[in-house]
Order: structure tokens, then sequence, then C-alpha cells
């Protein structure tokens, strides 16, 4: 075996999108504009549904955004539509730059030996993502949907991820089934996994990331939370986290490259780029003795 035959050379970040990438809730620069209601009155009213019929808020989110769509006859949003408002998200300071920033340090870091794939999981909307302006920079995004009818209308929710949900598709990066029509159940041993979990890098802002973030720390690999330094509480829940051992760093959401985000994020990736070479050269020893 020689070191261009090694294949676990991949390493994965992972984003959570709102919170992390974006200050605020995808809906609230777009569906929730054009609905002409109030952020906090509509989640709000989620929440309160939700409660009352013991129903998942994340499911309950999304019907009644459809319903408030289309309370009048002759609105009706197309998946064109969700991809256009995407335009409104606004994102943290150094977020468009980062993407390439982070491919090219880690290229020079390990000598071209390694590279990276961006991936984004999120309890927001797929197809609102579809159409954010970094969209290029991620291999897969997995997102919640809408079931889109004959005549292309966004009609009912077809796929909800949740918290906890948000696991399956790590086990999909980590064993490089990435569709939804594969089955991960299947034992895959860990040495022929394409990207394993100590190569993973998960990056999210609260407590809705938690089984993420353990998920990814209890199999090898990292997690950092992020904070918006304009609001105290968020600090206070990444302290949390912090403490608890669910992350590895806390960080205020400051993508430039001079920020002490990216700095700890770095030294992850110096961290993984070590594993990666000690991996290849235990794999090139064993190939040498038989």
């Amino acid at each position: 075996m020689t070191k261009k035959s090694f294949t676990q050379n991949i390493i994965a970040m992972v984003y959570d999108f709102d919170g992390t990438l974006s200050p605020q809730p995808m809906q609230e620069y777009t569906v929730l504009p054009k609905i002409g209601i109030e952020p906090e009155a509509f989640w709000a009213l989620v929440h309160e549904e939700a409660r009352a019929t013991s129903s998942d808020p994340m499911l309950t989110y999304m019907r009644l955004m459809m319903e408030k769509l289309y309370k009048h006859d002759d609105i009706k949003v197309t998946r064109d539509d969700f991809a256009r408002m995407a335009s409104r998200i606004k994102y943290f300071p150094g977020v468009e730059a980062w993407f390439p920033a982070i491919d090219a340090y880690v290229k020079k870091r390990s000598g071209g030996t390694a590279r990276v794939q961006h991936y984004i999981i999120s309890a927001g909307q797929k197809e609102i993502l579809e159409g954010v302006s970094i969209r290029k920079y991620f291999k897969q995004i997995y997102a919640s949907e809408y079931h889109f009818n004959q005549y292309g209308i966004a009609t009912f929710p077809k796929l909800l991820i949740t918290d906890t949900s948000k696991t399956q598709f790590l086990f999909r990066i980590n064993k490089g089934k990435e569709s939804l029509a594969e089955s991960i159940n299947e034992h895959m041993p860990e040495g022929e996994r394409p990207i394993p979990f100590s190569n993973i890098i998960y990056l999210g802002d609260g407590m809705t990331d938690v089984p993420s973030m353990a998920l990814t720390k209890k199999s090898g690999g990292h997690a950092v939370a992020v904070y918006n330094p304009k609001v105290s509480k968020t600090k206070a829940t990444c302290m949390s986290l912090l403490n608890a051992g669910r992350v590895d760093f806390i960080a205020p959401a400051d993508y430039r490259g001079t920020s002490k985000l990216s700095a700890r994020v770095r030294l992850l990736l110096d961290s993984v780029i070590a594993g990666i070479a000690y991996a290849q050269e235990v794999a090139v020893c064993k190939s040498e003795q038989s």
C-alpha cells in the first residue's frame, strides 16, 4: 500500500445554519416578511400550538408557514420562490470568505494529502438554503423540505429534521451514504468508512446542536460552539456546552481570518491533519509486513 491509496484523508466540516452562519433564523429574512408577521409573534404562535396539541414544534412551524402564505388564494410558493428569498439572508462577519480560506489552509498544512468537504445539517428549509450565496461551497445540504405538487407548488412538509434526527446525517457523511435513498443501518467496518468521525468537525450554536455535538465528540471528532457577541445569552449557552464537555472550544461567530474562531478551528484542523498523517503511515507500515 502507498500513501496515495489511503482513502480516509477527507475532513468534513459540518455546520448548523441558523445562529451559526447567520445571526437570525432564515425564515426571519425570507418567509416571515412575505407573510407580514413579526418573528416574535410567529414563533410564539408556533410554541403555543405545539404545546396545546402535543405537536413537534418544527413540524408545526412548517405547516403554519404554509397556512399563512396561502391564506390568500392568489399566493402560491414554488421552489424557485424560496431560493430567491435567500438573497435577503445576512451572515456573520467573514462567512463568505471562510470556506475557500479553510480549503487553502488544509491543502497547505497537509501538503495536499488531505482535503475538506463542507456540509450543512439544518432544521431550516432546504429550499431556502439551495439559494444562499455560499451554496457552491457545500457538498451536501441536509435540511427540512416541502413536497411540491404537479404544478410545482409547495403543499406540505415531506422531510423534517429535528435536533436528534440531525445525527442520522452525520452517519451518512461518516459512511459515505449521502443519498437519502441509501440505508445506513448495515454494519460498515471503521476502516472502510470514507470519513471517520475523527475527521469531522461540527460547528453549532446552541442546545439544538447537543445531540450532534455529543455524537461527534464521543466518536472521536471535534465540536465548536459559536455565539453572537451582540446577544449575551448566547455566550452563556455556549459556556454551558463547554463546561459539560459537549464542545472542544467556544468562540464569537466571527469567521474572519484573524478571529478567535478561525484560530481555534485551525488548531483542530492541525490535529485532524496530524491524525490523518499518522493513520496513513500506520497503513503503509502494515502493508510492508504483508
